[in-house]
């Protein structure tokens, strides 16, 4: 729901970047105060005062809602047949780019390219991607696309023909063969760290040069434990990174364009979606981003298939988080499913308010 793609159907008469039939595309986030320095130096992920989830947030600065009569409700997101946002927080997807394939960019694309881009990759640059999943398969397509030396780091030597054949890979270290770990000593200017299950981040740290950089991603629950001796004498770092500012994301957008860069996707119906909840908390070792088709299946049927059988077997906790955080379906009224996955919604109105 906080990654989506459809087609402008009617704008404000004030919006200038968009017109009705543009393909547009909507983020993480739909709003932010506008006025902290974050936000003036268009990094607004980090506001100082919270940024508006696309999902599951509070209206707080009053640019997201969703008309008359909903003023007080939080945001739905893609899990809606219809959204209004302000055109600030709205990205122009080239009609060149295949629209079920747009959403991805808003969040993948974009959590991958903004450390690239903020820590200085360039082609020549030596790059690690750890983990090969929706995120990791982005990095290493936008890697190449700038011109890096991209190497994968995985746990195994799994997904080597993937990464390489497939993907375009420079360099493959399974992170469980000591042998390959030491002979890749050294090698990497900077790491992207997408694994989001609890690891040792510090097992990354004998792969960077010196001031060699990790950049943590992916929302692992426990602290690690750092050794600063490496930190010290390599002049090593790890460091954080979270999704994009505006800017930056309609650079990636426009980038994916250019260079036909594509993630890899499945578009499935809405009423599959607590089989596809369950699928993602396994794993996601293809790295495929599903699609949720809004615009064909978001029926009445598919709110039964889904509000009538027992929730997604997930976990206590991640049944918790989700409750907090991801929202709801919302299907033009206040009937609602807790669910989870990317999403195509086709019909959006686009608003600039005074």
């Amino acid at each position: 729901g906080h990654e989506l793609a459809g087609v402008c159907v009617a704008v404000g008469k004030k919006v200038t970047r968009f017109a009705k039939g543009d393909h547009v595309g909507v983020g993480c986030f739909v709003d932010s105060c506008l006025e902290c320095k974050n936000c003036m130096a268009g990094e607004e992920q980090y506001c100082e005062k919270g940024l508006v989830s696309t999902y599951g947030g509070e209206n707080k600065y009053g640019r997201a809602g969703h008309g008359k009569g909903f003023e007080s409700q939080q945001t739905y997101g893609g899990y809606s047949s219809q959204m209004v946002i302000h055109e600030r927080f709205a990205f122009k997807v080239p009609k060149s780019y295949p629209l079920e394939m747009a959403g991805p960019l808003m969040c993948a694309a974009i959590t991958m390219y903004d450390p690239l881009k903020f820590f200085g990759a360039k082609a020549g640059m030596r790059v690690g991607i750890a983990g090969l999943g929706g995120l990791g398969m982005m990095g290493v397509k936008l890697g190449k696309a700038i011109g890096c030396e991209v190497t994968v780091l995985s746990r195994t030597d799994a997904k080597r023909d993937y990464a390489l054949k497939k993907l375009g890979a420079d360099k493959y270290v399974a992170m469980g063969d000591a042998d390959q770990v030491k002979k890749a000593a050294a090698s990497l200017d900077l790491i992207l760290d997408t694994v989001s299950a609890n690891h040792d981040v510090t097992a990354y740290l004998p792969l960077l040069d010196v001031s060699g950089k990790v950049i943590v991603l992916g929302l692992c629950t426990e602290p690690h434990a750092v050794p600063q001796l490496p930190l010290i004498f390599k002049r090593q770092g790890i460091q954080g990174s979270v999704i994009g500012g505006i800017k930056n994301t309609q650079e990636v957008v426009d980038l994916c364009a250019e260079k036909k860069i594509y993630p890899e996707i499945k578009v499935v119906p809405v009423k599959e979606v607590n089989s596809i909840y369950e699928k993602l908390h396994k794993s996601n070792d293809a790295g495929i981003r599903y699609v949720l088709d809004v615009g064909k299946t978001l029926t009445e049927e598919a709110f039964t298939a889904c509000a009538n059988v027992p929730a997604p077997d997930v976990g206590a906790n991640a049944v918790q988080v989700a409750k907090e955080a991801v929202g709801a379906v919302a299907h033009n009224y206040s009937k609602a499913v807790a669910i989870f996955a990317g999403g195509l919604a086709l019909g959006f109105a686009l608003s600039r308010r005074a």
